[in-house]
């Protein structure tokens, strides 16, 4: 965290919970490059959720439907001075000092952390980025990290960045110690992510950044588009919890025989609770990422799986993914086909494009007839 809260250490769920993501994307690098992100035109996005007729019960729907988010520009934040040098606590407790920003590199596992300096306006200032950062206005910036999500020490001191912003969702780890016995500042920030902390963690980078001023005209901006985008699903969605949809978010990677279900502390709650579904994992008290088991997802009866699109693609689809786990094949989303898919790099990412990403699932999940 940055100096204008108290400086402590994260709890042990939370490094925890870092850590076993560190794990899942490194397992990921082995066999694809998680996201498989690609910067310019996407093709085709999901329509607007305003734009589309809901289903009348969203519980009996079958099939597989892929949500793909709006690429919404840039819109960077320019009023409001920058001063330097910062003198912050960082998400490990450490002392950071950063006096230079000219040279900006910005590493997370969903590249959340670059879009947010290039929304603050320091975009110009960004010399590199990790496979994740997917936009456009990125595109011409070499890669540092490699075979998916691994940090190439070589290549980021290559390009001499002046600060280093990141969380420990990639690694290794020892790289980013190298780069701070090399004289780098390197700031890291939480790597727990959910709609109700993306304001901090823009604050928390606008801060390291020295422009605060920008960071909480950000962090509003952003957070009244997701509240306006959760009101908007919350009309669409079933008024009474036992009418929601069941839903489960499965982590797989066939090749690596990675199966994992997302619980409490890992985002997919918050997730789920944003698109007025009914979170099953939360009703079996699934804490954390943890391998799924056939008992969990027998008793949970999820009715919709949520996955990301690179993760059903290692199971080569639906077919794949039932085979893959027999025990699906017990539950209404297993009997009906019901995943719904999306980008790695967006569908957990929790940063400025969190409302376009949440728009796209709600179409996905309430009008899938017209997200397909």
């Amino acid at each position: 965290m940055c100096d204008r809260r108290k400086p402590t250490m994260r709890s042990p769920f939370r490094a925890a919970s870092a850590a076993l993501l560190l794990a899942i994307a490194v397992a990921a690098a082995g066999c694809s490059s998680m996201g498989g992100a690609s910067t310019g035109d996407a093709g085709p996005t999901t329509p607007k959720l305003s734009t589309v007729t809901p289903v009348d019960d969203p519980r009996t729907v079958t099939g597989g439907s892929t949500a793909v988010a709006a690429r919404s520009p840039i819109e960077p934040v320019v009023e409001g001075e920058q001063v330097l040098p910062t003198s912050i606590i960082d998400n490990q407790g450490t002392q950071v000092t950063v006096a230079d920003t000219t040279r900006i590199l910005a590493l997370d596992i969903y590249g959340s952390l670059s879009r947010i300096v290039f929304e603050l306006g320091l975009g110009d200032s960004v010399v590199a980025r990790d496979v994740s950062t997917a936009f456009p206005e990125a595109a011409d910036l070499p890669v540092v990290t490699e075979n998916g999500h691994d940090l190439n020490a070589e290549a980021i001191l290559d390009i001499a960045p002046t600060v280093i912003l990141t969380d420990t969702s990639l690694g290794p780890w020892d790289v980013i110690l190298q780069m701070r016995d090399a004289g780098i500042p390197v700031v890291v920030f939480d790597s727990a992510r959910s709609t109700e902390n993306v304001d901090d963690l823009i604050l928390d980078v606008a801060t390291a950044l020295g422009v605060p001023d920008r960071g909480t005209a950000l962090a509003q901006r952003t957070q009244a588009a997701i509240d306006d985008k959760v009101a908007e699903i919350a009309a669409v969605a079933p008024q009474d919890d036992a009418d929601r949809v069941r839903m489960v978010f499965l982590y797989v990677r066939g090749q690596s025989g990675v199966y994992y279900m997302f619980g409490e502390g890992s985002g997919a709650q918050s997730l789920i609770a944003s698109l007025g579904g009914h979170d099953v994992a939360a009703e079996i008290d699934w804490q954390g990422m943890r391998p799924v088991t056939d008992e969990g997802l027998i008793v949970a009866q999820p009715e919709l799986i949520l996955m990301m699109t690179k993760g059903l693609e290692s199971v080569e689809g639906i077919d794949g993914l039932i085979e893959a786990i027999p025990a699906l094949a017990q539950t209404p989303a297993g009997q009906n086909r019901r995943i719904v898919d999306m980008s790695d790099t967006e569908i957990l990412s929790f940063g400025p494009a969190t409302a376009d990403v949440l728009d796209a699932l709600a179409v996905a999940v309430y009008a899938p007839d017209e997200a397909r």
